[in-house]
Order: structure tokens, then sequence, then C-alpha cells
């Protein structure tokens, strides 16, 4: 579930290319490369480490712990969760927010210092800290709760953006897929790792709260054990010279906002993706946010039904951008996409009348079947399209951008993703207060059949021939 990351990496690795230096290590001793195994392997348990809190907090157990058990519910309404589920939301949009309006000068600061490591490490101190103080918050302590959780996810994204900016420096050009891979493969044997451990807390009643709150130390504890490998291997890397350290930081990320805006607004079928595109990035964090949420408050699923439906997500995302990526060579990067978005509207419509589809496939094939475990079957659709669209999505800002331009306009996708996760947040959270969480999960649908509609006007034959012309430009 932890799909949204990738943009920051890919960002970070492009843009980090401008001042990478040129003058790497070309030491091929059996020594220097023990060293840089040592080095990958401390990078890429880092994102071991940090899918414990995103998979654990955010996606499936302390998000039901807040909706249901931390803020008060409305029993007597049809959708008795429905203020808990719109703090929830609206906590993280605020996150997203903060990592919008600081992203450019942090940006800067990974870029223009030798002070990578020092930043890395106060942000996971950062999430560290927050979460394991979630172990605090008591029922009916709602605004200590959502500062928490805001406060958490800021350092958790930040993070992640300090993280990536190693990567240019752990191995050559060729080398960084394969080290980035290494990373994302980790990261899913985190996730899974962390939540075993948190589902054996027992069951969400107020009741067993004196145990459901120990998720906050337990994986505040897990991120603080599995990152300590990435700060012993580590290592500092220094500005290539000729760069100075005493830059302002604040000028140059607003100055990189404006331009890279001005640029992009030459490359037509890149700024109709990127609406399109935004749409997409709101449904997915809505849908990352929600997805276990929603399986216990409109179908009632359980411990076991959740542990399947994780491992499900989990394995179908890899198999989604691996099958869609074969796709893609076939068919086109806009294709693709396009069909990714058919996939989630048809997951949508699945969801939506779970209920019904249970009692056909019964009635007609004389099983007895729950809704419950129909429910995860149809999340393994959800696992898929979490996999494809992204990578489908990151090939077409890819061939949309000039090689010289990849790094800013990676980057004004990362934040645009921010953008679109808060503004999907905010308003799936108004919208909670409205209807019931069935029929506000239809904006999820209505996201997806938006961006599908855009980028119908998106040619990509135009828009890969703007690219090179740029790049051929003397």
């Amino acid at each position: 579930m932890t799909d949204l990351r990738k943009g920051g990496k890919l960002f970070n690795y492009f843009h980090s290319r401008k001042i990478q230096s040129t003058s790497m290590s070309q030491d091929k001793s059996p020594e220097a490369k023990k060293k840089k195994n040592r080095e990958i392997f401390g990078w890429c348990m880092f994102d071991f480490a940090n899918s414990s809190y995103t998979t654990v907090i955010i996606s499936v157990v302390y998000c039901e712990i807040f909706t249901t058990l931390v803020v008060p519910a409305d029993l007597g309404s049809d959708n008795p969760y429905r203020l808990g589920n719109s703090l929830w939301a609206w906590a993280l949009a605020v996150s997203y927010l903060f990592v919008v309006a600081t992203g450019p000068i942090f940006g800067a600061i990974t870029d223009y210092s030798s002070k990578k490591k020092f930043f890395l490490f106060l942000s996971y101190i950062g999430c560290v800290i927050a979460t394991f103080l979630l172990y605090y918050v008591e029922p009916g302590m709602i605004w200590l709760g959502m500062a928490l959780v805001a406060l958490s996810n800021f350092f958790f994204a930040s993070g992640e953006n300090f993280a990536s900016s190693f990567l240019p420096f752990l191995g050559s050009k060729e080398d960084l897929g394969k080290i980035s891979g290494y990373a994302w493969g980790i990261g899913y044997f985190g996730g899974i790792g962390s939540v075993a451990l948190a589902t054996t807390l027992g069951s969400y009643t107020l009741d067993n709260f004196e145990n459901l709150k120990l998720v906050g130390p337990y994986t505040a504890i897990f991120f603080l054990v599995a990152a300590i490998p990435t700060f012993l291997f580590l290592k500092e890397p220094h500005l290539p010279l000729g760069v100075s350290h005493n830059v302002n930081y604040f000028k140059i990320g607003k100055d990189r906002v404006v331009q890279t805006l001005k640029d992009a607004s030459n490359f037509k079928d890149l700024m109709i993706y990127l609406v399109s595109l935004f749409f997409t990035m709101a449904a997915l964090a809505i849908v990352i946010s929600f997805a276990f949420i929603y399986g216990s408050q409109e179908i009632h699923i359980e411990a076991e039904h959740k542990q399947a439906m994780f491992i499900f997500i989990q394995i179908f995302a890899a198999i989604g951008a691996l099958a869609f990526g074969v796709i893609q060579d076939s068919i086109g990067a806009k294709k693709t996409f396009n069909l990714t978005l058919v996939l989630w509207l048809l997951t949508c419509a699945l969801i939506y009348f779970v209920y019904d589809i249970t009692n056909f496939a019964n009635a007609a094939f004389g099983k007895t079947w729950t809704v419950q475990w129909v429910f995860v079957f149809i999340s393994s659709l959800a696992g898929m399209g979490l996999g494809s669209t992204q990578s489908a999505s990151r090939a077409l800002v890819g061939i949309f951008s000039p090689e010289s331009k990849s790094g800013e306009f990676f980057g004004m996708w990362g934040l645009s993703g921010k953008i679109a996760a808060a503004a999907g947040l905010f308003l799936f959270g108004y919208i909670q207060t409205l209807v019931t969480l069935r029929n506000a999960f239809l904006v999820v649908a209505f996201f997806y059949f938006l961006s599908l509609l855009i980028n119908l006007f998106v040619n990509e034959e135009r828009g890969v021939d703007a690219a090179k012309r740029f790049q051929e430009k003397p």
C-alpha cells in the first residue's frame, strides 16, 4: 500500500543527477565493492523500516482505531463513524499540504548541502517519536490524535524525499533502477512483517483499547530498530567541486517551482495529462487511506479477512506493475494508463455492489461464499490497480519529458500528487458528513472517470515529438 512514494524517489533521482559528482569513486576492488554493497543495504533498509509506518498506521490498523474508537461513534446514525472518517481524512490532508509547502525548500537542502544524513535522521526520529506518542491518545482525545497523525505523516513523507536523494550516489546510472527496485521489494517485506505484529493486539473494541494503543509504540520501535543499518552503513555524499553550500534555500525552492511551471506550459500533452493524473492521484490517496476502513465499517471484515486482504493487495500490486509493464510495450503508455483506469472503474462498481454480487454468485454456483471473502477477492483487483496505475503514469511523464527537464517535471509530478492527495481527502472528508460511507466512496469512481475522460485528449505521439524537438534544440 505504499506505492505513492515511488514518485518522490524518481524525482529525487532525476533531479539529483544535475549535481551528481562526475568523480564518483571508480575503485573496483573487492573491499570497495563490499563497502558499497553495505551502503546499498543500509539504504534499502530504510524502505523496510518506514513501510511499517505507512502500512500499520495509515492503511491497515491505526486508521480503524482512530475512526471507530478514538472519535466517538454516533450509533444512532446511518453512518456512525462519519465524524471519525472525516477527521482522519482531514488530518492526512493537512500533513500533505505541509509537505507540498516545504517540499521545494527541502529539495534545495538535499541538493545543495552535505547534510542529507542529518536531515534524514531528523525526519526519522520525528516520525518515530510522533508515532510512539499515539500510545497516549485515549478515546475522546480527538485533537491530540489528529495532531500526532498529521505530524507523523509529515515526517514520514519528508523522510522519504531525503532518503531518495541518496540514490544517485549509490552506484552507476545503469544500476540505479535495480538498486531502487531492491529497496521497493524489501519495503514490502517490512510492511508485511509489521502488520503481522500489529494484528496480534486483539479485537477493535473499547474494552481492548489498552492493548490496541500499543500499536503506536510497536510501530515506532519497529521503525527505530529496523532503520539502524541505514545510519550505520549509509555515507554522507559530498557536493561536487564548484557547488556552493551558501545558498538561499527559500529562493531556490520558489524559483525552481516557477521555472518548472513555465517550462511545462510549452508541452501541451504533458499538461493535459498532469490534469488527468491529478484526479487519479486524488482517488488513489482515498483508496490507500480508506480501503481497510471501508472493509471494516461497510463489509464488517474481521482479522482473518484483513490479513488475507493485505497480503493479496501486496502480491497483486507487484503483479499489476509487471503485467501492465509488458502490456505497455505492446499498446503504448497512454492506452495502458487508460486501461488501468477502466480496471479501477470496474473495481469500484464491484465493491459498490458487493452484496448483490455475492448473492448472485452463490445462487449461480450453489456456493455459500460470505460477502467478506468476496470483498477480499475484489480487493485483489484494487491491488493490481495500485501497482499498474502508478507504473503507467510514471512512464507517461517520462516519455513526455525531455531528458534535460526530467528532474523538474518529475518534481512537479510529485508535488501535484501531494496536492491531489490533500484535495481528494478534504473532499472525501466533507462528503462523509453528508452521506453514507458506501455512497461517499463513489467519489473515487468519479475521480477515475474524470481522469479517463481528460486523458482522451492526450496525443501520445505529439507529446513524444514535443519532447524530442525540445531536446534537439541547440
